[in-house]
């Protein structure tokens, strides 16, 4: 396959097709592998780096109609500061809200390393015009947002209107500029593992500098399944082009135990250079109070109740 791209990481449509074209997916030994790692031990002297790791790539995120700035503020000192009682917690990666709430959550995570992200074009349904979708984005990174969040068109790909939901993207890339792309494939309303790898590669090969799981909108927003199959696409992307992208699971994620094997997939299918907030992220709030209750019990052998950190 031709490797000629028209930017630094947006392939040619002509080169996206042959990269999907008769796409298979082995249901067997695709379930055979995630569950193999799921039975993966880790050392308890790893323990606590691995829990550490899963902070450091946690996103908070508040996306309902009832956030305010206060709300903002609380989950922001929350994502600086995890646990105010023991400084080896580290930041978590970033905060995500709405477009108009990010110049806010901007300036409360000012001098941190916590970025901010935005959801945009028209989250979650995605269901609105590309013009729409462009203004929506823009406004988010006019308001200071470091990564933007996007849905794919999955009226388009479900109609098998591949090109379109390949140009959405571009577009928006192409608006982002520098401004990480994250791109949400909504895993759960797919339906065959065949559609999530070819909606990963696609996404992928329009510019995406991250291909995410869920919107965390529907029950079935996550899976290790899914995590792995988006792995190997990530891989295939980086084989034909060069260019590391990044993974972000995200949807009914709520315990370390769960998160640990989600490492385990992406440290053995992609290696331990991707075990790192710039190409691994989670985005489960949730999760962080009990990766916090975990690392607790390490140090002092006993848990401690959730009502000791603060929620975001």
């Amino acid at each position: 396959m031709s490797s000629i791209k028209e930017s630094k990481n947006i392939l040619k449509w002509s080169d996206t097709v042959e990269l999907v074209d008769n796409l298979r997916v082995d249901e067997v030994g695709l379930k055979e592998r995630v569950a193999s790692l799921a039975s993966r031990s880790i050392k308890k002297d790893s323990k606590l780096q691995a829990l550490n790791y899963i902070i450091s790539m946690c996103d908070l995120t508040t996306l309902e109609g009832e956030d305010t700035e206060g709300k903002i503020g609380q989950m922001t000192a929350k994502a600086i500061r995890p646990d105010p009682s023991n400084d080896e917690v580290p930041s978590v990666a970033a905060v995500c809200v709405y477009p108009a709430l990010v110049s806010k959550a901007k300036e409360m995570t000012r001098n941190s390393n916590v970025k901010v992200a935005s959801v945009s074009s028209y989250f979650p349904s995605g269901q609105a015009p590309l013009e729409s979708k462009i203004l929506d984005t823009q406004f988010a990174i006019d308001q200071g947002a470091d990564e933007i969040d996007i849905v794919i068109n999955r009226k388009a790909f479900f109609e098998g209107d591949y090109r379109k939901m390949y140009d959405e993207i571009v577009a928006l890339k192409e608006v982002c500029k520098s401004v990480h792309l994250k791109t949400i494939l909504e895993v759960g309303e797919l339906r065959t593992y065949e559609n999530i790898k070819k909606a990963s590669l696609i996404s992928l090969a329009a510019g995406s500098d991250f291909i995410k799981t869920s919107t965390g909108k529907i029950s079935n927003g996550s899976s290790r399944e899914a995590c792995y199959l988006m792995a190997k696409a990530v891989w295939d992307y980086k084989t034909v082009t060069g260019f590391k992208a990044g993974i972000k699971v995200a949807g009914g994620i709520r315990d370390s135990k769960d998160a640990i094997r989600y490492l385990v997939i992406v440290n053995e299918e992609l290696g331990s250079e991707w075990l790192n907030p710039d190409y691994f992220r989670f985005g489960a709030s949730s999760l962080v109070d009990d990766v916090l209750k975990q690392i607790k019990k390490l140090k002092t052998n006993a848990y401690q109740s959730s009502y000791y950190f603060p929620r975001g």
